[in-house]
């Protein structure tokens, strides 16, 4: 068990990734809090989970007190963090730069780069030495594409954070990295392709499909695995790096 009776921590945990990794982690061993914005979803995924090996803690990611508050919940029930997935996110919309709406923008900013940056600000202090910091970008964080512009710029803003506290937190041998998932068959990429089809005049489902070597979409259960080998100590001597789970996209 590549994670047993460490604490993980980790941010959209109602999303499927973030599920099917907290799902995975319990079944390598991990006690884990497990936040989201308050609601169903929230319950519904802890309600999916075992008992005894998960709490589930409402979190805005975009909030410097919903952070402390997150944490020392989960802290004083599991101990120190010894893994942070940091994988909340939002898609924002499909435009042109010059008609994104700004609010929007801001929006997507705050979550994707904002949340990342308060997990660090926040979840660093409560790890153990020698943890693991894992950020969720996105095969987009590694290429340009026209009409989502906050999306890529988000998710590129999220390597370079990483690569700045991954040198930050190497003193306490806490390793700091990405993960970047291609196209994944969850409702999250579902939607954005029903929305991008219309842009593409055509399935966007196929058209990524033709983009990936592998030519297809992920399953979540392989995005939650590239998470675990980045979250346990087989990748001991892994950091400030991007570790692509794509099929070969941004080759």
């Amino acid at each position: 068990m590549k994670l047993r009776d460490r604490h993980a921590l980790i941010t959209g945990g109602a999303g499927s990734i973030g599920l099917a990794t907290a799902r995975l982690f319990c079944a390598e061993g991990a006690r884990v809090t497990l936040t989201d914005l308050p609601g169903p979803a929230l319950d519904a995924a802890r309600s999916a989970l075992p008992d005894d090996r998960v709490r589930a803690v409402p979190l805005d990611v975009t909030s410097g007190d919903e952070w402390q508050r997150a944490v020392l919940d989960g802290t004083s029930v599991f101990g120190p963090i010894d893994v942070l997935f940091s994988n909340a996110g939002n898609s924002g919309v499909i435009a042109p730069v010059v008609d994104y709406p700004e609010d929007v923008f801001d929006s997507v900013l705050a979550v994707h780069v904002r949340g990342a940056f308060l997990a660090c600000k926040h979840g660093l202090p409560a790890m153990r030495d020698g943890a693991s910091l894992v950020i969720c970008s996105s095969v987009a964080g590694m290429r340009g594409d026209p009409g989502v512009s906050a999306y890529i710029t988000a998710k590129h803003a999220q390597v370079g954070l990483m690569r700045s506290v991954s040198k930050e937190a190497a003193a306490r041998r806490i390793r700091v990295n990405t993960v970047h998932p291609g196209p994944v068959d969850n409702e999250f990429q579902k939607d954005l392709e029903r929305r991008l089809s219309t842009v593409l005049r055509e399935d966007a489902t196929a058209f990524f499909d033709r983009l990936i070597p592998l030519q297809r979409h992920a399953h979540v259960d392989e995005i939650a695995r590239a998470v675990l080998w980045l979250a346990s100590d087989d990748s001991s001597f892994t950091t400030g790096t991007t570790l692509m789970a794509d099929g070969g996209m941004n080759v």
